[in-house]
């Protein structure tokens, strides 16, 4: 079985972060997005991966390489304008060969990963395997509606009257099958070869589509709100191995909680880390500040006097004035300086290199 990991895609509601950047390699507990779909493929024992690539594709060359680093041999397919998720399956035609394979979209987080549809579709008896889980908005996603016995009724892209309030999740497996069906597909109203059709299309021919239910959480990382969230969930269920303390804490500083310093990392006197909390390499958290809980800070922040909880901040980030800064994801090399005294909290959704004064 091969992996198909899709990271393309313009991320318009991520901006300004994504001007500059993938949307897949904003960190999540200081680990860029991408690689969660990545450690996962590998733990399934898939070892062949092709990583599709949009037209905002910086960084993830550098990041990824060959894939040896995560046990994988990957290779890099270009989409450029994404015009759906069947299309990058066209896209993928020549890598995919005739295997079947996991498609996994590269801004999606499963606590379970993809083991339960693996262990679902490995028996031989399923043209596919699918995730879906109950939501509140089910018109913000792919929709199935099952009857009684499991058996899917219909499947729709992002309806605007729902049969359902089942939501496809970011995770698929396909026979080659559906290459065929693929094929025939015409673009939908959205302009997009839709993955729901050929879902659809395939079970219509085979009547041997399984839908698995989520048990664990899932995120789809689209908007500021939902990648915050993600750091959360990640950083409330990481294992007690995950919080190595490298860094040093100084006399008259606390550590409360669960909280991870890479090495040389510094929390000095009078200041406060609650965790669940991660800090990169090089932090230092200075001056009576308190960071936590919910906080990612990149290689090399500082954060002096202020209080910043549930926020990602990347590398080298300067936060250095007596605020509140909360639900914020900050930019590499952003500073947020003072001015003057204010009052209440702050929140900040800042793309790379910007610089804030208050």
């Amino acid at each position: 079985m091969k992996g198909l990991l899709l990271a393309g895609g313009h991320g318009t509601r991520l901006r300004p972060l994504t001007f500059t950047g993938n949307k897949h390699m904003i960190p999540i507990a200081n680990q860029p997005m991408l690689f969660y779909g990545l450690h996962h493929m590998q733990e399934a024992g898939i070892r062949e991966v092709g990583i599709i690539l949009g037209p905002i594709a910086e960084g993830i060359r550098e990041a990824v390489g060959d894939g040896s680093r995560f046990g994988l041999h990957v290779r890099y397919i270009v989409q450029g304008d994404p015009k759906g998720l069947a299309h990058a399956v066209i896209c993928a035609r020549e890598f995919l060969g005739e295997e079947p394979f996991l498609m996994y979209l590269g801004d999606n987080l499963l606590e379970d990963g993809p083991q339960p549809y693996l262990d679902a579709f490995r028996d031989g008896r399923a043209s596919a395997v699918v995730g879906a889980t109950e939501v509140r908005n089910p018109s913000d996603y792919g929709v199935v509606e099952l009857d009684d016995a499991g058996q899917i009724v219909s499947i729709q892209e992002k309806p605007k009257a729902p049969r359902s309030n089942l939501a496809l999740v970011g995770i698929y497996l396909f026979s080659p099958q559906v290459h065929e069906v693929i094929e025939g597909l015409r673009p939908s109203p959205r302009g997009e070869l839709e993955i729901t059709d050929a879902i659809r299309g395939l079970n219509e021919r085979t009547h041997s589509v399984r839908v698995v239910r989520l048990a664990g959480w899932w995120k789809d990382t689209g908007q500021v709100a939902d990648i915050l969230e993600a750091n959360e969930r990640v950083l409330a269920t990481r294992p007690t191995s995950f919080f190595a303390m490298q860094g040093e804490v100084q006399a008259g500083a606390s550590v409360l909680g669960p909280v991870a310093a890479g090495p040389g990392s510094v929390i000095g006197p009078g200041s406060t880390v609650r965790g669940p909390t991660i800090l990169g390499k090089g932090v230092r958290i200075e001056d009576g500040a308190s960071v936590g809980p919910f906080v990612s800070l990149g290689d090399g922040s500082v954060i002096r006097r202020a209080s910043v909880e549930r926020t990602i901040a990347m590398e080298n980030v300067l936060v250095d004035l007596s605020a509140r800064i909360v639900d914020s994801i900050i930019g590499r090399g952003t500073k947020i300086l003072h001015r003057s005294a204010p009052s209440g909290g702050q929140s900040f959704v800042l793309g790379d290199s910007s610089q804030v004064t208050l």
